[in-house]
């Protein structure tokens, strides 16, 4: 039996096969369990919000952690759809009139990433800036 203070973090389950081994083998399971739960934590996407109004990005220039995911939510307050499209972050995804939309891009190496909305490339026009 597995003393109540050594349980896995919540959300992982580690299953022990009884052999007659005991606790000895169930600490080392626990622990590398708890690792990966650390592990995980570290790269855990980092959320941003752009908003489309006047078809211009508020904010038009974003600055991100590098090295990790970044999960980009668009919200388009503009009646008229607009494409959100960066060929640096490889992404190419509508955004309907008053619609919302999210993409996944990363981990980022340290750099400049432009994006535009293609339908009023003259005014919305962005950068994503990945630093250390």
């Amino acid at each position: 039996m597995v003393p109540a203070d050594l349980e896995p973090p919540p959300g992982i389950v580690v299953r022990i096969r009884s052999r007659g081994l005991g606790v000895k083998n169930a600490i080392p399971a626990l622990a590398f369990a708890a690792a990966l739960t650390v592990a995980g934590a570290a790269y855990a996407d980092q959320d941003v919000a752009i908003t489309i109004e006047n078809h211009r990005f508020v904010p038009a220039e974003i600055e991100v952690p590098a090295n990790q995911r970044i999960t980009l939510t668009i919200v388009n307050k503009d009646a008229t759809t607009e494409e959100f499209e960066s060929r640096a972050l490889k992404v190419e995804k509508i955004v309907a009139g008053n619609g919302k939309i999210t993409v996944r891009v990363g981990p980022l190496k340290p750099g400049r990433y432009k994006f535009e909305g293609e339908f009023h490339a003259d005014t919305a026009q962005g950068v994503l800036i990945a630093k250390e």
